[in-house]
């Protein structure tokens, strides 16, 4: 895939169906149904009971005009983790935006890690992302996005381009938080915005707890650019740097301190993320 003008009026249009399911004995991948160049290869059990699958999107990048729908319905019970086995792309545009939607809908007792790598947005890059997060009462939910802007390995800036990102975390069909950004040239340069940082993210828990919040405390310390703050029992962590690694690092630590108390699993690194 060329990282040049898309001059298409027509883009991709992608759908993508999974619902996970507790069989008594670990979650199953009970549901799967998807339109156009969204897939996701057959689930694996590297922790027992927890269901692992990996989101695929075969064209390798999301140009001007690509629509791409991802639902996701965890029911009673199940345990399931996603992740991506590369870093997703949005490449430049001549003026249409690309679209994607994320519905994640997490039923009683049940558990979503949501663990896309990280998300490259190439200068002159259109996007809206919108993330709806539907928690039952005791659910539990871990998720990130993590993007970089530009591409500092090839002395790309984002002198142009812009990306607006919706969060929605509901519980029980109340708001439990809501968010709308604005990433573009002006928030990439001010020192309002990421001062020209070409990496950020936020991390999202539920069903966190004090404890989680003096534990990521602790692993900040006086490390600047990164934050930490919790709402009720939502642990939400921000980080910007110049290296997405930074922010990945980052975010791979305080998993690994809170994932006990909120998946009720030990600390796990998908294999995939090492290749």
């Amino acid at each position: 895939m060329s990282d040049e003008l898309n001059t298409n009026n027509v883009g991709w249009k992608a759908e993508l169906k999974l619902g996970f399911s507790y069989s008594g004995t670990k979650t199953i991948l009970s549901k799967r149904v998807h339109k156009g160049p969204l897939t996701v290869q057959r689930p694996f059990y590297p922790e027992g009971g927890v269901c692992h699958v990996y989101l695929l999107h075969p064209p390798g990048g999301i140009v001007a005009g690509d629509q791409l729908s991802i639902d996701i319905q965890v029911e009673d019970e199940a345990k399931a983790l996603i992740t991506t086995p590369g870093a997703g792309k949005f490449y430049r545009s001549a003026g249409q935006q690309a679209l994607q939607t994320v519905s994640l809908k997490i039923k009683e007792n049940a558990t979503l890690e949501w663990l896309p790598q990280e998300t490259i947005v190439f200068e002159g890059a259109k996007l809206v992302s919108d993330v709806r997060v539907d928690l039952a009462t005791n659910a539990r939910f871990i998720g990130w996005e993590i993007l970089v802007l530009g591409r500092p390995a090839a002395n790309e800036s984002f002198n142009h381009g812009e990306a607006l990102l919706n969060w929605h975390i509901f519980r029980d069909a109340m708001p439990l938080f809501i968010e709308k950004m604005q990433l573009d040239t002006n928030a990439f340069f001010a020192r309002w915005g990421l001062k020209g940082y070409s990496s950020c993210g936020t991390l999202f828990a539920v069903g966190a707890n004090q404890a989680n919040l003096e534990a990521v405390r602790l692993l900040i310390a006086d490390t600047p650019r990164q934050g930490v703050t919790l709402i009720d029992d939502l642990l939400i962590c921000r980080a910007s740097a110049d290296k997405s690694n930074i922010v990945r690092d980052f975010f791979e630590k305080v998993r690994s301190v809170i994932r006990q108390d909120i998946a009720q699993q030990q600390p796990y690194t998908p294999r995939i993320w090492a290749t």
